[in-house]
């Protein structure tokens, strides 16, 4: 619900803070007080797009601000969380707007996009008019509002859960087809690739071992006459084991005439010799594996030379050609088992198409049964809005297999017929702008409860109307106000009679300047002013009369 409207020099308000109520609120006051002004504004807040020459004249912004109380379970909760934003009561929006026209929005006092804000405002605001009645004149909406008279909100969620797995299976088989009909096509080049890298059978990390045998073998003389000289300068003459071992035993024949002097010499020589040993061992391991046959490095250089150039071939580096060789084996493997995996992703599209058909056909037969009681509801609440000779109906035809979509199978289009004996044909061609504006009022009391929008706005919904009728409008917008907060801008005294609350709109001369202000008003001056809707400028008591009457049938 909207608590309160906060506007700082916006066109000719300058300053302006009330409060609204639950029920129907009406707002009244001559024509050119500025009571468009305050619509707009509060449409700002809600997203509405800013115009250059918003902005009162002398100065540098105007700000305008309104304040929410919401349930607990409102949708905008929803999205508030999803974008990171505050969900502490209340929920404020605000707008400031620049000269240039520019603008920034915020939530909470946080900045957000105007988008963020018109999708947070479209769930706490309906604003309708002769102009936003024109809405009925989209065919697309004329479905969601059957649905939300029948309580089929269940429904569309199965078919839309239907649709969506449906498309899934035929996107998956689609694109199964473009593969197995790419890897046919691409067969024998592909056999080709395949029996060409099993013949060369390449290994992960061949190329480096390679790279260093071609450079142990390409430096085999130096290598041989640096292990030979090594190992004759430890084996030439008397051997350096027999040397240590000879000094060990010395120093082991004394050591315990030394007073522990020599303690720990007998095992480093010991040690010494055991390493001694094994760098032996080691050389002449080297050099038995220096003794390689010349052509081992031609054969080298030939496989390495042979990896490198099947990987510029392939567009890959040589350790990728055995993944290569794999992935390509992988290919061919699905033309033998592509078949059967076509067929059991068709086979699955059959049977998301059947659950999709079998879900959009109940969805049909549930809109079949609710069309006829919706059109009796709009017609009863038609009659008293002087379209009692109308005939109101819902259209329900099947769309071509190529526009299923998740909301059905099928079209609700609504259709008037304002002249009897004529057949009803669509809103936009029949219905006027005022005829629209009633059928909208009536259209919202019959969903009346149904929606998530706490707060409707009616922009003179009454207007060129008057009598009968305008009492029914009034009728009809209290009846409203009983489930919900309305708004109400109206010229009407018997809508403004109807009222729980009244608000009058007057432009106030203060010299150098015009203003609007807004008065709350009390059982008197509301009686006044009715009165002065009745009678023009001079209020009589003829007039003050008929006020009484109007707002005692408006208790």
């Amino acid at each position: 619900m909207l608590r309160s409207l906060s506007i700082r020099d916006i066109v000719l308000i300058d300053r302006l803070d009330f409060s609204f109520r639950k029920g129907l609120c009406v707002l009244t006051g001559e024509t050119g007080a500025g009571k468009s002004i305050l619509l707009d504004a509060l449409g700002l807040t809600l997203g509405a797009r800013a115009v250059t020459g918003m902005v009162r004249h002398g100065a540098r912004q105007a700000v305008v601000g309104a304040e929410f109380d919401i349930a607990r379970n409102h949708p905008a909760r929803r999205l508030l969380a999803e974008h990171g934003l505050g969900t502490e009561d209340p929920l404020i929006l605000r707008r400031v707007i620049s000269g240039d026209g520019g603008s920034r929005a915020f939530v909470n006092d946080q900045p957000v996009s105007a988008a963020l804000l018109r999708e947070i405002g479209a769930t706490l605001v309906e604003i309708q008019g002769q102009h936003a009645s024109r809405e009925l004149l989209n065919p697309g909406m004329h479905a969601p509002l059957l649905d939300a008279f029948g309580g089929l909100e269940g429904n569309l969620d199965t078919v839309g859960s239907a649709h969506r797995g449906w498309v899934k299976a035929v996107e998956a088989e689609a694109e199964a087809e473009a593969a197995l009909e790419g890897a046919r096509r691409d067969e024998q080049y592909l056999r080709h690739n395949l029996a060409e890298l099993e013949a060369l059978a390449p290994e992960p990390g061949e190329a480096a071992r390679l790279a260093e045998d071609r450079a142990f073998l390409r430096n085999g003389a130096k290598l041989a006459e640096a292990v030979d000289v090594a190992y004759q300068e430890l084996t030439a003459g008397r051997s350096i084991e027999a040397a240590l071992g000879a000094a060990r035993r010395a120093i082991d024949g004394e050591a315990n005439n030394a007073g522990g002097r020599l303690d720990g010499i007998s095992d480093f020589l010991a040690s010494a010799a055991i390493e001694t040993a094994e760098a032996v061992a080691k050389l002449e391991s080297v050099m038995a594996e220096l003794d390689f046959d010349p052509r081992r490095l031609e054969e080298v250089e030939e496989r390495l030379f042979a990896l490198q150039a099947a990987a510029r071939k392939y567009d890959t580096d040589v350790d990728s050609l055995a993944r290569l060789g794999d992935d390509i084996a992988a290919k061919l493997s699905e033309l033998d088992t592509g078949a059967d995996n076509l067929a059991r992703l068709a086979r699955g599209r059959r049977e998301t198409r059947k659950i999709y058909l079998d879900a959009a056909k109940h969805l049909r037969r549930r809109r079949m049964e609710t069309a006829p009681v919706f059109d009796r509801a709009v017609a009863a609440e038609l009659a008293p809005l002087k379209l009692k000779r109308a005939l109101f109906r819902t259209r329900i035809e099947p769309l071509a297999e190529a526009d299923w979509r998740a909301a059905g199978t099928e079209r609700a289009t609504f259709e008037i017929s304002t002249i009897p004996d004529t057949p009803p044909g669509p809103l936009a061609r029949i219905a006027s702008g005022g005829e629209l504006a009633r059928i909208m009022l009536a259209l919202k009391v019959v969903l009346s409860g149904r929606g998530s929008v706490p707060t409707l706005v009616f922009d003179e919904v009454d207007s060129g109307i008057g009598g009968a009728v305008a009492a029914a409008v009034g009728e009809r917008l209290a009846r409203l106000g009983s489930d919900m907060q309305v708004l109400v801008v109206t010229h009407s005294p018997q809508v403004a009679a109807r009222g729980a609350h009244h608000w009058r709109v007057l432009k106030r001369d203060e010299g150098a300047r015009l203003v609007t202000q807004v008065d709350e008003l009390d059982a008197t001056d509301r009686r006044e002013e009715i009165a002065r809707m009745l009678a023009g400028a001079k209020v009589t008591d003829e007039a003050r009369a008929a006020a009484d009457r109007l707002l005692a049938a408006g208790r």
